[in-house]
């Protein structure tokens, strides 16, 4: 189902029948300030298996992000950040970036995994941050696209997305034209930030 939500005109009721199919464990495709994705609530084992499957993979090999609200949602899912790190989120996002941060123990029990750091993602884009906020914690996603794929229509056009994952995915959101570009991929791991790979996000370091 291709639902159309106005980001300058969000209809809270569309949002609200977005979240009760996260909370059963839907696979959701949505945009977000650079490509659409595809991503379910953090929360829920069935959903998060489902979801690294059609990626491919099994969950503990899965590298998802997660998309929080604001900054202060990062305590839960990121081990203590230091004020020079703080400062470079704070002026990035939201933003097109994907942040990697040491992640915390509920990081692993979630993954199943033992995963040591985690990206994060705070889209500049109302329609998710919506969701996000309803749904009352993260969402886990990844992009449509693998790294290698050339970002064509069908990766953009909610249309053309419609018609590639309509018989995989129950309920896709139009909410207008995608970037052609991904988000940027910035290491703060350890020490000085490293950028994995440039993306639409642009930011001094």
């Amino acid at each position: 189902m291709l639902v159309e939500i106005n980001p300058e005109n969000i209809d809270k009721r569309l949002v609200e029948q977005v979240v009760t199919y996260l909370k059963k464990g839907g696979i959701l495709i949505f945009p977000t300030d650079t490509v659409y994705a595809m991503g379910c609530d953090l929360y829920n084992k069935k959903a998060l298996n489902e979801l690294a499957t059609m990626k491919g993979l099994k969950l503990k090999k899965a590298n998802f992000s997660i998309i929080c609200t604001d900054l202060s949602d990062l305590s839960n899912y990121v081990k203590h950040i230091d004020r020079s790190v703080y400062k470079i989120l704070n002026r990035a996002l939201p933003g097109p970036f994907t942040f990697i941060l040491p992640a915390t123990m509920e990081i692993t029990r979630l993954f199943d995994s033992n995963k040591k750091e985690v990206g994060i993602r705070i889209p500049a884009n109302k329609i998710v941050e919506e969701i996000v906020r309803q749904l009352g914690n993260p969402i886990a996603t990844t992009s449509l696209h693998d790294d290698e794929d050339e970002i064509l229509d069908y990766f953009i056009d909610p249309y053309e997305i419609y018609q590639r994952y309509d018989d995989k995915v129950e309920f896709i959101i139009d909410g207008g034209l995608g970037k052609l570009e991904a988000s940027t991929v910035i290491d703060l791991t350890s020490g000085a930030p490293e950028i994995i790979r440039q993306g639409i996000g642009e930011i001094e370091l």
